[in-house]
């Protein structure tokens, strides 16, 4: 072998020698005023789902806020504002019933959703092994006491006592909800909240007969309620697990990735089971003629408008799952999705409280 003097360490452009067994470190070279701090190395990690800037953003907490103020006054004044002009009988307390009626509606998209959601967490390989916080327990609390209020609601209307109203039949489905929830609020605080499943079934079924009082085949009219119903509230509640979730991975866009395209697959077929069943109620509710004069009518053609946005916004979001590595596009417009949903829940509540329409395209 060729041999040499020894190079300087401090020579430039001289490696230094490994360090062996027992060597110790060579010591840092100094920082002088003025030098760039050195570049970080590269792992060879994942890249994180992109996000927002550094530094806390209003933007969405202001969507949001503006979104809850706009729900709330859609439930307390739509009713009345949609059936301005039409000739119908107005109904008490709409838009307090229309309140409670949404705060039902959503408790049951929240607890069919956390209970849909880890079916679909569970075959993500390589997913990280946390997560999100359970709020099915809180919702069907909430839940419950909107089953009360209106219980409370019907019996100041009817000038009836609380123990009267339960002999009704809307007071006792209304009772036979409030306790179905409180039960499924139970499972889901013990060790096995797939048990919450039979109550939760039990207070759709119930929710659908109490929406279907009228003497024209009610049974065929509960039984689709009953799919709509279901289908809609695992598209709600498991879109918003899935939000969640996938901002708890958002270290792992390859996990909040597939975790989407799992949702995305099944909300095909959930889109499906609303459409069917959606029309064919509104054929057999609306008649043609007062589909512009009735409240029920105007109200429907609000819920279309928000469904195709809907739609619009599932397809993007699907489009760019497909295309981009990072789901962070496809996320944000989910995200917009489950709000213009939310506004759906609120327009779904007024269709359950405007009068039926039968009865102005009967008139002479």
């Amino acid at each position: 072998m060729f041999s040499g003097p020894p190079a300087d360490p401090a020579a430039p452009g001289t490696a230094p020698a490994p360090a062996g067994p027992g060597t110790p470190p060579a010591p840092a070279a100094p920082v002088r005023p003025g030098d760039a701090p050195a570049a970080a190395v590269p792992t060879g990690d994942a890249p994180e789902m992109s996000g927002p800037p550094a530094g806390r953003s209003w933007t969405t907490p202001l969507l949001l806020g503006a979104a809850g103020v706009l729900a709330l006054l859609m439930a307390l004044f739509g009713p009345g504002l949609l059936a301005r002009g039409t000739g119908e009988l107005r109904i008490p307390g709409a838009g307090l019933t229309t309140v409670l009626r949404t705060v039902l509606f959503a408790a049951l998209a929240l607890h069919l959703g956390e209970l849909l959601g880890p079916q679909l967490v569970r075959p993500v390989r390589g997913r990280p092994r946390t997560a999100v916080r359970s709020w099915a327990a809180a919702a069907s609390v909430a839940g419950a006491a909107a089953a009360a209020g209106q219980i409370v609601r019907l019996a100041a209307v009817s000038d009836l006592g609380i123990t009267e109203t339960y002999g009704t039949r809307e007071g006792g489905l209304l009772l036979l909800i409030a306790n179905g929830l409180v039960v499924a609020a139970l499972c889901a605080a013990s060790k096995r909240p797939a048990l919450a499943l039979a109550p939760l079934a039990v207070v759709i079924g119930a929710e659908a007969l109490r929406a279907h009082p009228e003497a024209y085949s009610p049974e065929f009219g509960a039984a689709l309620t009953v799919v709509h119903l279901t289908a809609a509230s695992l598209w709600t509640g498991g879109l918003l697990y899935v939000l969640r979730t996938m901002w708890l991975w958002r270290g792992s866009p390859v996990a909040a990735r597939a975790l989407l395209g799992r949702y995305a697959r099944l909300a095909i077929w959930l889109y499906v089971a609303l459409a069917a069943t959606g029309t064919v109620s509104a054929l057999r509710r609306l008649p043609l003629d007062v589909v512009f004069s009735s409240a029920y009518g105007r109200t429907l053609l609000v819920k279309l408008a928000l469904m195709a946005v809907v739609s619009v916004l599932a397809v993007a979001a699907r489009r760019r799952m497909l295309r981009d590595a990072d789901p962070a596009v496809a996320h944000l417009l989910a995200r917009r999705e489950q709000v213009v949903l939310g506004l759906v829940v609120v327009v779904s509540a007024v269709l359950t409280v405007v009068p039926d329409p039968h009865w102005i395209s009967l008139r002479p």
